[in-house]
């Protein structure tokens, strides 16, 4: 099973980006995204900065490198970015909006088709394997059970199947919102954000008024509390026919968490239970839930 590094989410400086990817190199990764998927105004990289990022890395790793684009595309600059991202000649592209999709369908441009895509049968999926799909990223919330359904729909409709990258470590990406919370955390304006996301490597905690972490806030996007980690199941994942195991960057111990799933894929047993985190969806429960403390 291969083991990808998902695309950063929060907003890091460009200092900090770099410093990242330069240790990144160095892990035993088959899959590298890069690119902004949330916010248009985090310009720590432009798409010439991701692209020469890009190259720099293929002298230091033989990882995939892929560029992620938008997920929430509200303005006629977004969708012109968006264009040429499509058109940057280099590097596959993970569409996370379905206008991507159709930009990469007129271009025919295989494709991987992220998280935030809407995907959760087998015709749907076979929808986009004909406009170019090679890679699927399932939505965060989908359940072991309902991945192994569709996949089993595949096969009766007679449709290849995509390679399966499954979410497997990290803060679940939820939501999306024209609103930008973080923004409003501050009593400003969208428009006159000042860029506070950056104050914030990993998102704003936001508490029930009985103080239990509920979810993360991260300038327009909504993700989970807790981190999610899917490695104890990773007996199963293999049985499911698992291709990738996406582990969404965090702002301290990503190299420490690499190797903890490198050296489960080398043959080391997996930890039994839960590390941390929450594993609900996974087991088709509530998200937040540890299903191991709850009993289920």
């Amino acid at each position: 099973m291969k083991l990808s590094l998902g695309p950063v989410l929060f907003y890091w400086s460009r200092e900090k980006l770099l410093d990242f990817y330069a240790e990144m190199a160095g892990q035993p990764l088959d899959v590298i995204y890069l690119g902004e998927t949330v916010c248009s105004k985090r310009r720590a990289l432009s798409l010439d900065g991701w692209l020469g990022l890009a190259r720099e890395l293929r002298e230091e790793t033989r990882a995939e490198l892929v560029l992620s684009g938008l997920t929430l595309v509200e303005a006629a600059s977004e969708l012109a970015s968006l264009k040429r991202l499509c058109d940057n000649g280099e590097l596959r592209v993970e569409a996370n909006d379905m206008g991507a999709v159709q930009l990469l369908l007129e271009r025919c441009q295989p494709f991987v088709a992220g998280p935030a895509l809407n995907l959760y049968n087998a015709h749907a999926l076979a929808e986009l394997l004909d406009c170019g799909m090679v890679r699927w990223v399932p939505p965060v919330e989908c359940s072991a059970s309902l991945l192994a359904d569709c996949l089993q729909q595949l096969d009766a409709l007679g449709q290849p199947r995509p390679e399966v990258e499954l979410f497997a470590y990290g803060h679940l990406p939820l939501a999306y919102s024209a609103r930008c919370f973080t923004a409003r955390a501050q009593n400003r304006p969208k428009d006159d954000c000042r860029f506070c996301c950056q104050d914030y490597p990993e998102g704003i905690p936001l508490l029930s008024q009985e103080g239990q972490a509920l979810f993360t806030l991260n300038g327009i996007q909504t993700m989970s509390a807790q981190v999610s980690n899917l490695l104890p199941e990773y007996s199963r994942m293999t049985a499911l026919g698992i291709d990738l195991l996406r582990l969404s960057p965090r702002a301290e111990g990503m190299a420490q968490v690499v190797r903890a799933f490198a050296e489960v894929r080398a043959g080391a047993l997996p930890p039994p239970l839960a590390v941390d985190g929450c594993n609900g969806y996974w087991h088709g429960q509530a998200g937040m839930l540890r299903v191991e403390e709850a009993g289920l």
